[in-house]
């Protein structure tokens, strides 16, 4: 999202958010070397009910030991055990999945005092040109550690977990209430004349208030019937999935003030954007310098060069949740940020494009928003 004559703008925000966050020009303490003090590396490849492990001896990548554990606390017991078995000297872990399957597994190893690293899946063109099976999966990771010094420890903490788990069921939350508000929208336009010219020049909310109160009608046709009662339908869903969001966003509010207030008093960084830079941040040493955290978000430029050519071009990797949020403050500050707006190279008059209408409400905090804009008179809908 942020490229082109984003960078520039982002270059400063990534500065200031790292220095917000704890992130360092360059902290080499915080970096694993996996080939100068590890002896092993155990590969993991996580699945829902079984964990495969694999342990290869570092730097060869040689294959000692492969094992299946069962992913509960029983399972993760053998799993220590059988790394002290065939890798009793300095060790680390890659775990795949380390975010969802194997979350349960790094916190067991985590609090044990083992060292984990993140291990990510291998490229979709070597997985279709390679052979495939958990035990593979399980090598792959470990190679691939020991290929590789940038991989991240996975995210801890109990605050930014729950945090997770707030930003997921608003954002499920949100996406309901854009999809049921364009339904409803629709639904309006195929109405019946003397109810679609009555329900078309309300606002949102008068006409969320109306569509609920809908009743049947014994003189209304079939047709007529099934519109009114999904207009009323789609109406309380709109209104449930608004208070739902607005309920989980106080929630993530209160979890931000405790675990970074400050980042709240930068501008154009309200609490769903603070909420997600602290999630995919984590904790101290998981992004170890400003250019790692750039990556990470997906904002560092990528060379494309050629021949005589010299260019970049926008990175597509990285956190896109993150790079969303970013994206979301630059088009604030650019907004609403008299020094944004005369330094941008957005700033004249062909370049700026409005990021949102005048008269909308903050896209730092959607979760309050009506969602209707006046002037122009549609639903401007929250898509953080």
């Amino acid at each position: 999202m942020c490229g082109g004559a984003g960078l520039a703008p982002a270059a400063g925000l990534i500065r200031s958010l790292s220095a917000l966050l704890g992130v360092t020009h360059y902290s080499p303490a915080a970096a694993v070397s996996v080939h100068s003090d590890r002896h092993y590396v155990v590969g993991v490849d996580t699945h829902r009910d079984e964990h495969v492990l694999a342990v290869v001896v570092a730097p060869a990548g040689a294959v000692v030991a492969r094992r299946a554990v069962a992913a509960n606390a029983r399972g993760y017991a053998q799993a220590l055990r059988f790394a002290d078995s065939y890798a009793s000297g300095t060790r680390v872990w890659a775990v795949e999945g380390a975010g969802h399957y194997g979350a349960a597994l790094a916190r067991f190893l985590g609090g044990r005092g083992e060292t984990v690293l993140e291990a990510g899946r291998s490229p979709r063109g070597e997985r279709r040109l390679q052979r495939k099976d958990d035990g593979l999966d399980a090598i792959r990771a470990a190679r691939a550690a020991l290929g590789n010094d940038e991989l991240g420890s996975p995210r801890a903490g109990q605050r930014r977990e729950a945090l997770r788990l707030l930003l997921v069921a608003r954002r499920s939350a949100v996406d309901v209430r854009r999809e049921a508000l364009v339904q409803l929208r629709s639904v309006i336009v195929t109405s019946p004349d003397r109810l679609r010219d009555e329900l078309c020049k309300l606002p949102v909310q008068r006409l969320l208030d109306r569509c609920s109160r809908l009743r049947r009608s014994k003189t209304a046709t079939p047709d007529e019937l099934a519109v009114r009662l999904v207009l009323r339908t789609l109406a309380r869903r709109i209104e449930a999935a608004t208070v739902e969001a607005a309920e989980l966003e106080r929630e993530i509010l209160a979890h931000v003030r405790t675990l970074a207030p400050q980042l709240l008093d930068e501008p154009g960084v309200g609490p769903i954007v603070a909420a997600q830079l602290l999630v995919t941040w984590s904790h101290h040493g998981r992004v170890r310098s400003e250019a790692a955290f750039a990556r990470l978000a997906g904002l560092a430029p990528v060379p494309a060069s050629s021949g005589q050519t010299t260019r970049h071009r926008l990175s597509r990797g990285g956190d896109r949740q993150l790079n969303r949020a970013l994206h979301t403050v630059i088009l604030h500050r650019r907004q609403h940020d008299p020094r944004r707006r005369t330094t941008s190279p957005a700033a004249s008059p062909k370049a700026r494009v409005d990021a949102t209408p005048p008269e909308c409400s903050s896209a730092t905090s959607p979760a309050t928003s009506t969602g209707y804009c006046k002037t122009r008179n549609h639903l401007w809908l929250d898509k953080s």
